[in-house]
Parts: structure tokens; sequence; C-alpha cells
């Protein structure tokens, strides 16, 4: 649930689809934030409007190689026609930072879907945002909301040095707000300060999957729903609950298949002639993410909270499988 539900005064038609659904951008600015860190503001080709997005978004990008990756918007969600996103390169990655940093150059075009939230800010009393080196992204427009809604927050925001951690310059004017936390100068990150926070405070986390097992360590104690966090890689998948066939029936097409041990279900829905759209296949991005009417499935996606997956109402068929003979899917 997002907490922004004032409506941008520019009520202007939205940017027109291209092809496959998708909005066709250009890339007007590219800029270097920090060292391996590049930064792309994108507009619409057509300089229209491009949708409305809320704080945690992101937004699926294809390139011209044919690659599409996910990253988190961190511009001023108020301008109707430009997006901000910010891009690590990761040399042990899949090729789509090294094009980015590497080959793309302003006026080049890419094409858009989304934008989606599978990280809303929700409502609290206190917020503490806590970072590790390219997932300052997303808070960023969080951070923006809660000052404009005159909600307190803190920013514990981690690096390998300061050199390396982008956004430095416009995070400075919140002062004491921000603690800035460069690894070769503090070491690793004090999370004794999320048991210092007030009561009714909500913590928000992005960064690499050692914080995120550490954050979840430190918060232990908080009610339930009080943390969030939000990876850009998958998390370990577990080996499947079965590791026989099962049927999966598509409630809306009236087509039943059979999902084999070697085959996802969105690739076995597909070559039944009913294609789910997906972009990142491993169940970290939210494109696929499909209803479930009956049966139990069997998630393995890096999305869903303990909560979701005990009312196993949707699930992510790029890698989520049935625990179950029989998944019924409204598809």
């Amino acid at each position: 649930m997002s907490i922004t539900s004032d409506a941008s005064p520019r009520q202007v038609a939205p940017a027109a689809p291209s092809s496959g659904g998708k909005v066709g951008l250009r890339v007007t600015r590219v800029e270097t934030l920090a060292e391996g860190v590049r930064g792309l503001t994108l507009s619409a080709a057509d300089d229209g409007r491009l949708p409305d997005w809320t704080p945690g978004s992101h937004v699926d990008l294809t390139f011209d190689n044919g690659l599409t990756r996910q990253y988190s918007l961190c511009g001023d969600r108020w301008d109707p026609h430009t997006y901000r996103v910010a891009v690590l390169r990761e040399p042990a990655g899949r090729g789509g930072s090294a094009y980015v940093h590497d080959e793309l150059a302003e006026g080049d075009r890419v094409e858009l879907a989304g934008p989606r939230n599978n990280f809303a800010l929700a409502p609290a009393d206190h917020y503490l945002f806590i970072a590790g080196g390219i997932g300052i992204t997303p808070l960023l427009p969080m951070m923006e909301q809660a000052a404009m809604l005159d909600i307190p927050w803190t920013l514990l925001y981690g690096g390998r040095h300061r050199a390396s951690m982008a956004f430095l310059d416009q995070l400075a004017r919140w002062g004491d707000r921000v603690l800035v936390r460069p690894q070769d100068e503090y070491g690793l990150l004090d999370l004794s300060v999320i048991g210092d926070q007030p009561a009714g405070t909500k913590v928000y986390c992005c960064g690499p999957e050692p914080l995120l097992d550490a954050v979840r360590v430190a918060a232990a104690g908080l009610p339930a729903g009080h943390l969030r966090t939000e990876r850009f890689v998958a998390g370990a998948i577990p080996p499947p609950v079965r590791s026989t066939s099962f049927e999966v029936e598509l409630a809306r097409s009236g087509v039943t298949v059979t999902v084999e041990p070697g085959s996802s279900v969105l690739d076995a829905v597909a070559g039944a002639g009913v294609p789910i759209l997906a972009s990142c296949r491993q169940g970290i991005c939210g494109t696929c993410e499909t209803g479930v009417i009956d049966g139990t499935p069997d998630h393995r996606d890096s999305l869903l909270d303990d909560e979701d997956r005990r009312r196993g109402d949707c699930f992510y068929p790029c890698v989520s499988r049935a625990a179950c003979d029989l998944l019924v899917l409204d598809a």
C-alpha cells in the first residue's frame, strides 16, 4: 500500500505505448554519479507524459541488444516527463550493466515496461532507511515523500568507500538525518540503530544479500510488517517441494498443462499457447505475478513475505511450482 493518495495536478494523457505494450524512451542524459555508477535520465520518445509512479517503484528497460533489466526509479516522481535510474557496473553480472556503462549513449532508445511497485512505502510514525551501495536508489523517493508529509526519518547509508557512494551531494541537504558510513572508515554498518528507534518505526532496507541478512537478524524484535527489504538479485532457491510432474489448469483460458520437473510453469503455459508476461525469470521483479484460484503453491520467489505465502492467492510462475497435483491459476 502506498501512502501517496494525493494526485498530481497535471492531468495530461500518458505517453502512448509502442509495440508490445511498452513505451519507447530515449536517453536524454548520461552522467557519472559515483565510482562505477552511471545515471540515466529518460524521456518519452514523443516527449509525452510518462506513467505515474510511487516511491519504491521499478521499471523494466529493454535495450537494443535485447537485454531486459530492472531498475528502481530514483528521480522526481512529480516530473511527468522524465524518469531517472542509476546503474551499478557489475563485473559478474549478466551483461546489462556492462551495456549501460560501455555502449548506451545519449540519444539512444530503450523500451519501458512498468512501473511496478513491490516495495511500497506504508504509513508509519517514523522511518529508518538502510541502504547498501546502489540500494540507495529506491529509498531516495521514500525520503522525499516522508519529508513532504512531515514524517520523521533517518537514513543509514553504507558503501565500500565514499567515492563509490552515489547521491552524497543530494543527501547532504538533509544534515544529520543522514548517517553516511563508508566501510573503509567505519567498518560494517552498526545495525544497533534499529533497536534505538522510537515505537512505530518502520524499517526499509535495500542492498546486497549479506546486509539484508544482517538487518533481518537485528530487526527480529520488530512487530510483523515493520521491516521491508528489497533485493536486486534472487535469494537462494530451495529445492522444490515435489520432484514429480504436476498439472496447471488455466481457468480463464480453459487449458490444462502438465509441468515436468525440468520445466518452469511459465514455459509450460507458454508452450500451451497462453503466454504470461515475464521479465527477470528469477522471481524478483513481479512481472509475471499470477492469481491462484485453487491448490497449494510451492513459493520459490524472492518477493512474497510470510503472510503472502500463507494466504496462497498468488505466485510467480517463472520460479514457483505446485505442492499439489493440480494448481488452478487465474490465467
